[in-house]
């Protein structure tokens, strides 16, 4: 019996195998030489409902979009520029680069320059932080792409990388904060691994291979990533097939790159190796300790993982509907990571697609909690579910804004904001089916 178990296991593991490699074959790699053409594929032959798409422009027009490029298992589909911007035009990834980086720590871990478990101190030398040095050695590299270094991201400029900026507030692990200093500093470890400098890395390990061109520039005490548009969407194929460039393995540590886009600490679930993750139960936003209900990006595949920069730089990646989406452009609004604009996408992006990938059901209207516009500006709308019986808004430092009880009868309220702070806010209602929770953004 033992036997049999053993074989018909490996008989499953080899047909899954198989399936995982036919399903990496379909996806098509745009050729190394970026003066060849990259195949494209009509909407119309994919059943996408083409009416939509003046739609989805011009809500990214809106939005001071400058580049929209949609991928269906790595063909393009839609591509898009605003005013004088091409498909020539270089610019700025913001934090979204920071995904690049996380390839490229994998790829040092992998190489064995580096460990996950090393103290950052092995290769900044002791005193890189303003903490004690018992607690600043407990900082290792895992601490850094994961953003629970334990240093206190609420100074003056969080981006701020000396060590009198790097102060100790909690011991590493123990806490999460979205704080850019610490991961800045991660290229100075890469650099110090590997003898290289960072650009040079960046070029050996993963632009000659897959094509991708672009610089790292240093802005402040910043280091950032730009490119073409169509470097972010190779960026973006690449990690679809697992960190495969057609048959070139580019990074074959399984285990890293499972890790890097699943939770990777129980703090922040919508976090992985500085990937942002949807479906998850539970989210944190930067500057906050607050674990906000629900994903992040409702209207997106729960399978949906991202990089996402200031100003609405984002790649988007859905492996189970094989759409890969980058958006360039300025801000839409102050927020650092812009959660709800890459749902927005979503939302449109759907709509075009002709199909629901949002990872909630859709419910009936006056099962739902309705909040328009969001982001709000001056006049926030809430339409509530029948039954409900109060509402409460709180800021995100969880400071009460409104708490109101509703009678019966009511369905509607309309709300001034023109006097909120900017930032994000939770809108609760109170139904006979429990507490019902959204966010709202107030630009």
């Amino acid at each position: 019996m033992e036997t049999y178990r053993s074989t018909m296991k490996h008989i499953f593991l080899f047909l899954l195998f198989l399936s995982f490699q036919a399903k990496s074959q379909n996806i098509y790699f745009p050729p190394v030489n970026n003066n060849l053409p990259w195949d494209t594929l009509s909407p119309q032959s994919l059943g996408w409902c083409t009416d939509k798409i003046d739609s989805l422009y011009n809500f990214l027009q809106i939005e001071k979009s400058k580049a929209f490029i949609v991928l269906k298992d790595g063909k393009i589909v839609l591509e898009k520029y605003f005013g004088t911007f091409t498909k020539d035009s270089v610019w700025y990834w913001a934090s979204a680069g920071k995904t690049i980086t996380s390839f490229l720590v994998g790829k040092a871990n992998e190489d064995g320059i580096l460990k996950l478990g090393d103290s950052t101190s092995k290769f900044l030398g002791t005193g890189w932080t303003n903490a004690l040095p018992n607690k600043e050695g407990k900082i290792t590299i895992r601490n850094q792409i994961t953003m629970t270094s334990g240093l206190d991201d609420g100074v003056p400029d969080d981006n701020c990388t000396i060590d009198t900026c790097l102060n100790y507030l909690a011991d590493a692990g123990t806490r999460w904060a979205y704080h850019n200093g610490p991961y800045t500093l991660l290229e100075k470890v890469l650099e110090n691994a590997s003898g290289q400098n960072i650009n040079v890395y960046t070029q050996q390990k993963l632009k000659s291979q897959t094509g991708i061109t672009g610089s790292w520039l240093t802005i402040g005490y910043d280091n950032v990533f730009f490119s073409k548009p169509r470097s972010m969407a190779r960026f973006g194929v690449l990690i679809q097939n697992k960190c495969k460039w057609n048959n070139t393995v580019m990074l074959g540590d399984t285990a890293y790159i499972r890790q890097m886009v699943n939770t990777s600490q129980q703090l922040n679930k919508s976090y992985g190796y500085l990937w942002w993750l949807n479906g998850k139960s539970s989210f944190m936003a930067p500057t906050s300790q607050i674990v906000f209900p629900g994903s992040y990006a409702p209207d997106a595949p729960p399978d949906m993982y991202a990089a996402i920069g200031k100003n609405g730089q984002i790649l988007s990646i859905a492996p189970s509907s094989g759409i890969v989406f980058v958006r360039m452009g300025d801000a839409n609004n102050s927020n650092s990571v812009p959660f709800t604009f890459c749902s927005q996408i979503w939302k449109r992006l759907n709509a075009v697609i002709c199909q629901t990938t949002a990872s909630n059901p859709v419910l009936e209207r006056n099962e739902v909690l309705e909040i328009f516009p969001n982001p709000t500006k001056d006049q926030l709308n809430l339409r509530f579910p029948q039954g409900t019986t109060e509402i409460q808004i709180t800021d995100i430092l969880n400071r009460e804004i409104l708490n109101e009880k509703i009678s019966f009868e009511e369905s509607e309220k309309v709300l001034e904001t023109r006097n909120w702070k900017t930032g994000c806010y939770l809108v609760r209602c109170l139904t006979n089916k429990g507490w019902m929770v959204k966010r709202v953004w107030k630009d």
